[in-house]
């Protein structure tokens, strides 16, 4: 009979290195407190003195430390100090068992918890947890784990979708928030209800005085730092980005559109601009407004324009970037004619009309500015005499023309296009082992062609909501005014003018807000 001598292995199993006799193995723990109640300071103080207790009465462990994390989210390993330390530690050879109280406690994910242990492991660090009565170098172990994790990550989906149901019911309800910080005009009272705050509300109310008066997002920057006012957050640098945010938020003009963003993975929580991929909720007068409606949307007019001139825009004078030349369809530019004396006198030409490198030099006239203001009080008074007629023209035009519903049913119809296309691929996938590549290539080339038509409306929207709110603005402006008037006024030009258009003739032909346009002769 055979003589068989056990011969006891050298080598870590999972490391592959040389075994180093330890009596004792050493072990941490890794706590971690979700929740947000009151008694949470001492939930964590109490599992901290658990585990350090729990792990010195075993004879055989070598008590290390704890690693502990408070109050963040399960769903991400990420942001969670302790546990990357505790990780690290592990790594650098200085714990043998990591023990904690679940794998939800540990990672909410099946990525998270499965790579995690796999590192563990491969650096020989097993990890125990209590709740499951798992240990990873287990042969059972990576399976239970994967299957279980599972239920953790799925449990943790669920949760996620709850607090998004609750979100987007309070949205529904036209439920309405503000941060508590960072939003310059508002406070809440103390039954939580959104109120004008009256020391910084006219900081609002002057940001849009300046802006629909020429002024550029800088211009104003540098006014409001000058006046040592403090930005929404409490800072004295104003920035392009904070005053540009404060005109385009809706929220200052009485009204919300809620669901703006959204978490698009509830495992990383990335957030994302809503583009339409979920509900946006508009709430009408749900809160006092600071600025009249009127003057918000007239706001947003002066944004779109400058944002198409981009670069070419200018705040040194009202005529700047409205004045086009009718030859090229180029911007008129100011030159000062006898600066240092009593004739001093502002004239207006096109940028290109001596330019040597042009084919064809512009024939357009030179104007001084008292010509162009002039001409402006005329086109004016003009519109104002035919106020009833415009007025009637203009609705008409707002009812027949712009119409975005009709709009909306079509791209309601390439919608239901584009599933059709999506269901017939599908069942041509699943129809036989052999996909028919002619038939495939021709359901490609359709659903291309519906998407660019999907595009090609939702620009067709956009521009017929743009052109609406062009004329409700013009035609709320226009109905409170009923006098001509005498003399040039600026701000009526910024808010009224879209751009003035001039001719060989010296004529200028205003085109106001709406599209509505007046054409004028020079004065003799």
């Amino acid at each position: 009979m055979p003589i068989v001598k056990v011969i006891e292995p050298t080598r870590n199993l999972h490391t592959h290195k040389l075994n180093v006799e330890r009596s004792k193995r050493r072990v941490a723990a890794y706590a971690r407190v979700s929740t947000d109640s009151d008694d949470q300071e001492n939930s964590f103080d109490a599992q901290k003195s658990f585990y350090e207790r729990y792990i010195k009465e075993n004879p055989l462990w070598d008590f290390v430390g704890i690693y502990a994390d408070e109050g963040i989210s399960g769903t991400s390993t990420k942001g969670r100090k302790e546990f990357q330390r505790m990780i690290d530690d592990a790594k650098a050879g200085k714990i043998d068992l990591i023990v904690a109280k679940s794998m939800s406690r540990f990672a909410r994910n099946t990525l998270d918890t499965l790579t995690y242990i796999r590192e563990l492991k491969a650096k020989g660090v097993e990890c125990y947890f209590q709740k499951e009565n798992i240990y990873t170098f287990d042969s059972k172990g990576e399976l239970l784990i994967t299957i279980m994790s599972s239920l953790a990550q799925e449990e943790s989906r669920s949760i996620s979708e709850n607090v998004k149901w609750g979100i987007r019911k309070s949205f529904a309800n036209g439920k309405v928030y503000l941060p508590h910080r960072g939003f310059l005009g508002y406070k809440y009272d103390e039954n939580k209800n959104i109120i004008i705050d009256k020391d910084t509300e006219w900081i609002v109310r002057l940001i849009y005085k300046e802006f629909l008066s020429g002024s550029t997002f800088r211009q104003i920057c540098q006014m409001l730092e000058e006046k040592g006012l403090k930005t929404p957050m409490g800072k004295t640098k104003w920035r392009d980005t904070t005053v540009r945010g404060i005109l385009r938020n809706e929220k200052y003009c009485g009204s919300a559109i809620l669901q703006k963003t959204f978490v698009e993975d509830f495992l990383t929580h990335n957030t994302k601009v809503n583009n339409g991929e979920v509900p946006k909720y508009y709430v009408k007068d749900s809160h006092p407004p600071i600025i009249p409606k009127e003057e918000w949307d007239m706001a947003q007019i002066e944004l779109q324009r400058r944002e198409k001139l981009r670069y070419s825009y200018s705040s040194k004078n009202c005529f700047s970037s409205k004045l086009i030349c009718a030859d090229c369809g180029r911007l008129y530019g100011s030159k000062v004619w006898h600066s240092t004396d009593k004739y001093r006198k502002v004239i207006w030409q096109c940028n290109y009309k001596f330019d040597k490198k042009s084919k064809a030099q512009c024939q357009t006239p030179t104007l001084n500015e008292e010509e162009i203001k002039a001409m402006f009080v005329d086109a004016y008074n003009k519109m104002i005499m035919s106020k009833d007629e415009i007025l009637n023209n203009l609705e008409s035009v707002l009812n027949q023309v712009v119409s975005v519903e009709s709009v909306e049913e079509k791209i309601k119809k390439v919608h239901e296009d584009i599933e059709d296309v999506v269901n017939e691929v599908e069942v041509l996938i699943h129809s036989s082992n052999e996909t028919d590549e002619i038939k495939q290539k021709e359901l490609e080339l359709k659903y291309d062609k519906l998407i660019k038509k999907l595009k090609d409306l939702e620009h067709q929207k956009e521009e017929a909501m743009d052109k609406r709110n062009r004329i409700n603005t013009f035609i709320s402006t226009l109905k409170d005014k009923t006098d001509v008037i005498n003399e040039f006024d600026e701000e009526l030009f910024n808010i009224m003018v879209d751009k003035a258009v001039v001719h060989r003739d010296k004529s200028i032909e205003f085109i106001f807000n709406s599209g509505y346009k007046v054409k004028v002769e020079a004065r003799k």
